[in-house]
């Protein structure tokens, strides 16, 4: 009998494991469901990480940000992150168990810089006004990086994986893309249902025309790489889906985020100096203080609403910081988050606090009508200004330091590398790079999956290119010859 039970033991649970189901579901219970699906996870997890990272990567676009799961104020995306933090966990036992990693990796700049950022992150998180909020955005920071800056760049020591990584989050989001277009010409794509007929894949318009503007870049690159010439029919409607989801997005920062990373592309493509380039930077600057009297005069004159479906006045809303609720709102942010800075300049408020805490620094001057004090109408709309009131001055200047010593090392990369196709990668993932960082002055959404995701990911790829660029060149050369 034992041995029976023993051959069997498969359709024995099997059993077992339907029987529970169906009674659970008759009482409307229906988590007990997902157990398999838990399991077969749990089982990637350990044996097969990289099938693991390309499934996390390709639902990232489609993840759901369930309301309902709230605790203690914060969101959790579905599948993402609970993936992520189990392979975050799972990253963690097996560098303590092996006592070994990538030191290569570990020794580089920009490895560096983030580390510094996130001791910085867990000091101020233990200085926090709210701690449980702070530990929340300090585990979601942690999962973020570990899996697709520490575990990404292993994966992305082959040149394959990042080429990989493109496609399994472009053809998801383009997916999005297309169901949001289809679903807004449902209302004659108008400017107000804009705001959120990309639901329930994006919470809104902002956050989604950010991450179609940082992918569209990437989309380019994959139409133009001579190895997928067979498939340019298909890259040419992607391009055209996200082109048309970033217009009908109305999300100006996205459009002007675009903008300026194709105009940063002539410093590479002209191959122009670091020291041309902050000269004439600096000559902006000091041309924009001498005149900004002036300057803030004329853009009070500009009455053109945001709210206007004509894409031309939408455009020219931009600028408007005497009548637009939207742009009025983001310096209402502003102001508040460097009151915050002005309290607490050195250890700031906490970790992911600002929503929470922001509302005693309001001015009645800056209050609009869209303003709230209950914390749920978005962060500081900055990832510079936000990080100043959440974890002070050395917050901040960490987080520039991470972008610096990226742009540092991918430029020096892009300048050492010979054309070819690997050097059009490194191009296009600054662009695409740029892209968010432009946005990020004007909205924050590294909180989020969809954001997250690609940022740590495009970091991790120069530094694997960085890294072994060697190699990468032998084969391509090898391929070339073939």
């Amino acid at each position: 009998m034992s041995e029976e039970l023993k051959s069997n033991w498969v359709l024995i649970l099997s059993f077992l494991f339907i029987m529970t189901n169906s009674a659970l579901i008759a009482l409307e219970q229906y988590w007990f469901a997902v157990i398999p699906f838990a399991i077969v996870l749990l089982f990637m997890a350990f044996v097969a990480t990289d099938k693991l990272m390309w499934f996390i990567v390709f639902t990232t676009p489609l993840s759901l940000n369930l309301e309902a799961l709230e605790f203690g104020g914060v969101g959790m995306f579905l599948p993402t992150e609970p993936l992520l933090f189990g392979v975050m966990v799972i990253f963690i036992l097996r560098v303590l168990y092996d006592r070994k990693y990538d030191m290569s990796v570990l020794k580089h700049p920009v490895t560096i810089a983030i580390l510094i950022n996130l001791a910085w992150i867990i000091i101020t998180t233990l200085t926090s006004t709210m701690p449980f909020v702070s530990l929340k955005f300090l585990l979601a920071r942690l999962w973020f990086i570990i899996a697709f800056y520490f575990i990404a760049t292993q994966l992305f020591k082959k040149v394959e994986n990042i080429r990989l990584f493109f496609w399994l989050y472009l053809i998801p989001l383009a997916c999005v893309a297309l169901y949001t277009f289809l679903h807004h010409s449902k209302y004659g794509f108008a400017e107000r249902p804009a705001h959120w007929v990309m639901q329930p894949f994006f919470k809104d318009h902002t956050v989604y025309g950010a991450v179609v503007a940082m992918m569209f870049p990437i989309m380019v690159l994959l139409f133009i790489l001579k190895r997928y010439k067979k498939y340019r029919v298909i890259s040419a409607l992607m391009i055209v889906v996200l082109a048309m989801g970033i217009i009908f997005s109305y999300g100006r920062a996205a459009w002007i985020s675009l903008l300026i990373a194709f105009a940063v592309s002539l410093i590479y493509l002209l191959r122009l100096r670091g020291s041309f380039v902050l000269s004439a930077t600096a000559l902006v600057l000091v041309v924009a203080g001498v005149f900004w009297t002036d300057i803030i005069n004329t853009l009070e004159k500009n009455e053109q609403d945001s709210t206007s479906e004509n894409l031309g006045e939408h455009v020219q809303s931009i600028t408007n910081i005497s009548t637009d609720a939207s742009n009025l709102e983001r310096i209402n942010r502003w102001n508040s988050a460097l009151e915050m800075y002005r309290r607490k300049p050195i250890l700031g408020w906490g970790p992911g606090t600002y929503a929470f805490q922001y509302a005693p620094f309001q001015s009645s001057e800056d209050v609009t009508i869209i303003s709230t004090n209950a914390g749920d109408g978005g962060n500081a709309h900055s990832e510079f200004i936000g990080p100043l009131a959440e974890t002070g001055l050395l917050g901040a200047l960490t987080f520039v330091f991470i972008l610096v010593m990226f742009y540092y090392r991918a430029s020096l990369l892009y300048y050492r590398l010979p054309k070819g196709e690997l050097r059009t990668i490194v191009f296009f993932i600054i662009l695409a790079f740029t892209s968010y960082i432009i946005n990020g002055t004007l909205n924050n959404f590294l909180d989020t999956d969809k954001a997250s995701v690609p940022f740590w990911a495009f970091i991790a790829m120069i530094v694997a290119i960085d890294l072994h660029s060697e190699k990468f060149l032998a084969k391509e050369t090898e391929q070339l010859e073939k």
